[in-house]
């Protein structure tokens, strides 16, 4: 038996962990690629990672705003964003922090860039809640490195709902739900997606940060989940040409300082059920959505999800316009009921901090201008006069450099940094020879 270690729980991080028996905290941050990056403390040194003592090398991270010869990067854990991860390994718990350098909040840190743009809200009178929806594909790898669905049986042409399919994979959601309950985030479903091994599991909506920081543990939590019993979790945006890509829809409303939203109205001109605020809101949103294309589809592979022709269910999922109607789920913005709104152009690469960071900016901007998105498009009907989102990642970090309005928010050198880590992306992947290139020209000319 494992010997129980004391130590005296005097901060609230503390306290968790000793309430828990937790041995070892994942002190845990995320670059703006979205990987999460972490040390395994032990709880004997819980005073030095909430003092801020731990370094890590920047640079060796990913793509956070260093070069090799830059300051630590140091972390401090937020007690909130705590998950006991006793499931996964006994005795295992994760923070999610706040990466400084030189004792100042990091700019080019995800979680920072978020907190800030939080801070420009509240300083509004508002405070802003988030819901977001986690699609993934669970499947397996061959030894010559090609991936097909773990649940080999998952062959239906429509397989969407399946009760079978998702009784086949119950162990799986059935760990993945148990641990969200258990951390009291409230799992209301778990389902079978459009594609064949697509799944999404949903927790209840909650501040804008909680969200982000759920995003990312809950990410780390399927895929530790999925290892351990012999499979693969992916939230690439489309793994597979034919099937319906991972979205990551989030859904969106502003409250007051006093606790009531500022979305829901009775009577309104185009009869969503929105008020004023809400629309200025959206149309903020439409406003940006080419460059806040950069943040929400931010992977070369995003642009193979939203510009999917076809699928072997019949419908991708994926708008190709900037547009909003009404509870129909073809179009950018959806708006289900008039508490919230559903943006659907952003998919399972987005970093959920910078996701909702450049959400609610271009919302924001929409409503300092009092913004009208005009009449809602009809069901199946994208809007004629609606922008077309970009074509491709390079388009979208075109649309994002021209942004004056994210480029205040974040930080000129930051967005700057964020369109050049984008852009070689986009570059690396366009000079890498393709099957696709060799079976179309090898002997066509």
């Amino acid at each position: 038996m494992t010997d129980v270690i004391t130590i005296p729980a005097t901060t609230p991080l503390a306290q968790k962990a000793a309430a828990d028996g937790v041995r070892f905290i994942l002190a845990t941050f995320v670059d703006m690629n979205g990987k999460p990056c972490a040390k395994l403390v032990p709880i004997e040194a819980l005073d030095e990672l909430e003092a801020g003592a731990l370094g890590f090398a920047g640079f060796a991270a990913g793509a956070i705003g260093q070069r090799p010869q830059d300051p630590d990067i140091c972390v401090i854990p937020d007690p909130d964003s705590y998950a006991n991860l006793d499931f996964i390994k006994p005795g295992l718990a994760m923070v999610q922090c706040d990466p400084y350098v030189n004792g100042e909040p990091w700019p080019f840190a995800p979680r920072v860039i978020l907190k800030n743009v939080l801070e420009t809200l509240r300083g509004k009178g508002m405070t802003a809640m988030v819901g977001a929806e986690i699609e993934y594909f669970l499947l397996a790898r061959d030894a010559d490195g090609s991936i097909h669905t773990a649940d080999t049986r998952d062959s239906s042409g429509q397989p969407c709902y399946d009760a079978r399919g998702v009784t086949r994979m119950f162990e799986h959601l059935a760990t993945t739900s148990k641990a969200m309950n258990d951390l009291g985030w409230g799992n209301y479903a778990n389902d079978h997606e459009d594609g064949n091994g697509q799944f999404e599991q949903n927790f209840t909506f909650a501040d804008a940060l909680t969200t982000a920081d759920r995003v990312i543990t809950l990410r780390y939590i399927i895929s530790m989940v999925a290892e351990a019993q012999g499979m693969t979790a992916t939230f690439m945006p489309k793994p597979f040409s034919n099937r319906s890509g991972n979205g990551m829809h989030l859904h969106l409303s502003l409250w007051s300082e006093s606790g009531d939203s500022l979305f829901p109205a009775e009577g309104d001109a185009h009869g969503l059920g929105l008020s004023s605020t809400a629309y200025s809101f959206i149309a903020g949103i439409l406003d940006h959505a080419p460059a806040l294309q950069a943040f929400i589809a931010p992977s070369v592979n995003s642009y193979k999800r939203s510009g999917a022709r076809t699928t072997t269910s019949g419908a991708t999922w994926s708008p190709r316009v900037a547009d909003f109607g009404g509870n129909d789920r073809t179009h950018f913005i959806r708006v289900p009921d008039g508490n919230r709104i559903e943006l659907r152009g952003g998919d399972g690469s987005a970093n959920p901090y910078l996701a909702i960071a450049a959400a609610l900016t271009a919302g924001l901007h929409g409503i300092s201008r009092g913004a009208n998105p005009g009449a809602p498009n009809g069901p199946g009907i994208p809007g004629d006069a609606a922008t077309p989102l970009p074509p491709t990642l390079l388009h979208a970090v075109e649309a994002l450099r021209t942004s004056e309005l994210l480029a205040e928010a974040f930080g000129p050198a930051v967005t700057a940094y964020y369109a050049d880590v984008k852009e070689e992306e986009f570059l690396t992947w366009h000079n890498t020879v393709t099957p696709w290139e060799i079976d179309r020209y090898l002997t066509a000319f």
